[in-house]
């Protein structure tokens, strides 16, 4: 049973609920003598401390999607999966479709009605790295009147660990779309969906590592390309965007101040203003105070040209540690750069914050990319 299985989670409740029923039955028994029942008392404790831990650990992993499985969990490299077709029409490309998943949308398994969900493997040629994401493709993709359209479309990345596939089943994107299409407010937009971390057990923070990975350019370059060699997507900085989540939101802004010839516009929902150096990332910029500085987004405003790009943050003036550091970055903004801005009363670094978020920020978006 998977790491995040329903069942994993039912039958570490069920344990922690017996061992805790078991310690009171069997406390008095143990609460006699030395020797054998002090070692009773303390295994009994420890074992029923370690169940809550472990039921309370999985019930957090399952609402924000920290880790996909066990394997990730405990830092083992996946083989990537099965190619079941690697090209589509006349578009060849080294993108690979590894298959569909199904979405809790009306109509699902139509895809000109509720759009389909491709799981895909990114071949990044110049960058050297590949990694799986997930690509939406809306409803009108499929239908005949769009036939030969390209559409807008928009990468959108986890935090740090983060999973995948909670931006489609905790977060719910393509299902917010879906819903924003029905009420005609916002245009059919590709979304592109994956973490930000591309390399194993390490925060890379998107950024080109020296003599390290290089995450930004596998962003601003190799992705684009493969999906827009794959997919009706245009290719312009017009047509694409990009939005994530806590480190996720710090990826979007500085990959698109840094690059505006492949992104014109970016939601941070939650995001910091520069990387962190810690265990996670290591050292990112090789010893460059410079680059260091080149990839803090506050300093950038104050000694950097402006570029010609959309941004949209967000905060809470209650729960999040970011709200005066956005109120700093929105008063430093400056032209032609334009900036927005969803600042809620209160509200955590969390999912649930995030879900109330992102149906203006993806309209927001949907109003700034064009095809």
């Amino acid at each position: 049973m998977g790491l995040t299985s329903k069942k994993v989670l039912l039958l570490a409740v069920l344990l922690a609920v017996a061992l805790f029923v078991l310690t009171i039955w069997l406390w008095p028994r143990v609460s006699r003598g030395r020797g054998r029942a002090v070692l009773g008392r303390i295994g009994l404790l420890f074992a029923t401390q370690l169940s809550l831990f472990a039921a309370i650990g999985l019930f957090a992993n399952n609402s924000f999607g920290f880790y996909a499985s066990w394997a990730d969990l405990f830092g083992q490299e996946q083989e990537p999966g099965v190619v079941t077709h690697s090209k589509t029409g006349s578009y060849g490309t080294q993108l690979q479709v590894l298959g569909t998943e199904r979405l809790s949308i009306p109509n699902a398994g139509v895809p000109s009605a509720s759009g389909r969900l491709d799981k895909v493997l990114i071949r990044g040629e110049k960058s050297k790295i590949s990694v799986p994401a997930y690509v939406y493709l809306p409803p009108q993709y499929f239908q005949k009147k769009y036939a030969g359209k390209k559409f807008p479309a928009a990468v959108v990345l986890t935090g740090y660990p983060g999973t995948a596939e909670a931006l489609y089943k905790k977060l719910h994107y393509p299902q917010t779309q879906y819903d924003l299409l029905q009420q005609n407010r916002m245009q059919p937009t590709v979304l592109v969906m994956m973490r930000p971390t591309v390399v194993a057990q390490r925060d890379t923070e998107c950024v080109d590592i020296p003599n390290g990975p290089q995450t930004q350019t596998f962003f601003t370059h190799d992705l684009r390309k493969d999906i827009s060699d794959h997919y009706r997507v245009g290719e312009e900085a017009k047509s694409w965007g990009i939005m994530g989540d806590s480190t996720g939101g710090y990826c979007a802004l500085q990959m698109t101040m840094r690059n505006p010839q492949s992104f014109s516009t970016a939601v941070s929902l939650s995001g910091d203003y520069k990387a962190p150096i810690d265990a996670t990332t290591g050292p990112l910029f090789g010893g460059s105070k410079q680059l260091e500085r080149e990839h803090d987004l506050l300093w950038r405003q104050q000694h950097l040209p402006a570029p010609r790009v959309n941004l949209l943050v967000t905060s809470s003036k209650v729960g999040e540690s970011n709200y005066k550091p956005t109120l700093k970055f929105i008063e430093g903004t400056k032209s032609p750069s334009t900036v927005a801005s969803i600042i809620l009363d209160s509200g955590g670094h969390n999912f649930n914050t995030w879900r109330r978020e992102i149906p203006a920020a993806l309209e927001w978006m949907g109003g700034k990319l064009t095809a």
